[in-house]
């Protein structure tokens, strides 16, 4: 059973009398435990389709479905149940994800107090949390005595605090820098595979590809390609990541070739197509210039 499926998602807004197309047929399948990168460009859909899948906004057509629930036809209750208990979220701007007033261990065990936990397991679990993302020495600290690292670290205290089948990551590292960038993801890569939480980061920052185990990237409101990383031992007995890039095929038979593709062979509206044994052929369409296939 897939933890994200969506299948042919549209999202259309209406701005006056003008029709903007979020999302046009996106498909996109995660499966639990996953931890995945969504990248794409302003204007690519991919604030829409965290919005969507958050539940937070609804598809104008198509299929969403997260942990099991119709994210189509959830009634107003239902929807406040999925985002308080299903899905999690770490924000870029911290302001979003800590209250100032209170300390790390009181921000985590603030959405367990909404649950109803009892004080004594309140407090554990959210020592056992802080822990986890390396903050137990700094619990007793308020956001403004944190560094941004730690701050985004306890964010993810927080957002695993309701145990959520997925959490969704918005631009987690956009602030800082690199070396503090590399320790969010190491927490975010501890949780994931500790805790078994889907996580979702979504980001323009093709790097993070680096970070995660697939990296889905969306251009034009559809997904246009994935990006694969797996270990591999080579011939002198040492492990290297391998990272393979495919162009995603929709159910329409469609793909997006990658811009750099598209430039190299100077491709416009049309290209010529010839099916061989095991591959496909693809050519810029000269024809009418008298060109011939390279």
């Amino acid at each position: 059973m897939n933890q994200i499926l969506c299948d042919n998602l549209v999202k259309i807004y209406k701005i006056a009398d003008l029709e903007v197309v979020a999302l046009q047929g996106l498909d996109l399948m995660v499966e639990p435990g996953e931890f995945i990168a969504v990248v794409g460009a302003s204007g690519s859909g991919k604030s829409t389709l965290q919005n969507i899948l958050g539940g937070m906004d609804t598809p104008t057509a198509g299929k969403a479905e997260v942990a099991g629930f119709d994210l189509t036809s959830l009634t107003p209750k239902e929807r406040t149940i999925y985002r308080r208990r299903i899905v999690g979220f770490v924000w870029q701007q911290t302001t979003r994800n800590l209250l100032p007033y209170l300390d790390a261990k009181e921000n985590v065990e603030l959405p367990l107090v909404l649950e109803g936990m009892r004080g004594a397991d309140r407090r554990e679990y959210a020592g056992e949390l802080l822990a986890l993302v390396g903050m137990s020495e700094r619990a007793s600290h308020r956001p403004d005595e944190l560094s941004g690292g730690e701050q985004q670290r306890v964010a993810i205290a927080i957002a695993l605090a309701n145990r959520p089948k997925v959490l969704f990551a918005d631009e987690p590292t956009g602030e800082l820098d690199t070396e503090t960038a590399g320790d969010v993801f190491a927490t975010l890569r501890a949780a994931n595979r500790q805790l078994g939480v889907t996580v979702v980061v979504l980001t323009h920052d093709p790097l993070v590809s680096e970070q995660v185990d697939r990296t889905i990237a969306i251009r034009d409101g559809r997904t246009s390609s994935e990006t694969l990383r797996r270990s591999q031992i080579d011939d002198l007995g040492e492990q290297r990541v391998i990272a393979e890039e495919f162009a995603v095929l929709d159910r329409a038979g469609r793909l997006q070739l990658p811009a750099e593709y598209v430039d190299a062979l100077e491709l416009e509206r049309r290209v010529r197509l010839e099916l061989e044994p095991d591959h496909i052929g693809v050519w810029p369409d000269r024809h009418h210039s008298g060109g011939e296939r390279g």
